[in-house]
């Protein structure tokens, strides 16, 4: 019984600063809307922004090349040569470690 009316005296005193650490450890890790879930999210949501941004530059990219391709004839066979490193048929071909990186 003694350390129950010590408890309760602990409680009574500290009442305060009990309350506050309650709140505290709801609000950082319990809570629905807690900061850890918040953080999450905003980590989520940078990185998605991020993957937009890679997708749009793609996109953009693409769609240049396609206008080049609708536009210039001879676009086709500069990138089957540079990509695909495509030939024709009298022709020889030297490949550098460079270009290859690229």
């Amino acid at each position: 019984m003694d350390k129950l009316a010590s408890l309760w005296s602990f409680v009574r005193r500290h009442k305060y600063i009990i309350t506050l650490l309650l709140f505290a450890v709801i609000i950082v890790f319990v809570d629905e809307n807690s900061l850890m879930r918040r953080w999450a999210y905003t980590r989520e949501e940078n990185r998605l922004r991020e993957e937009i941004a890679r997708y749009r530059a793609d996109y953009e990219e693409n769609t240049e090349r396609l206008n080049e391709l609708a536009l210039d004839s001879g676009a086709i066979e500069r990138i089957a040569r540079e990509k695909y490193l495509m030939k024709k048929p009298n022709e020889d071909i030297y490949v550098f470690s460079e270009d290859i990186e690229k």
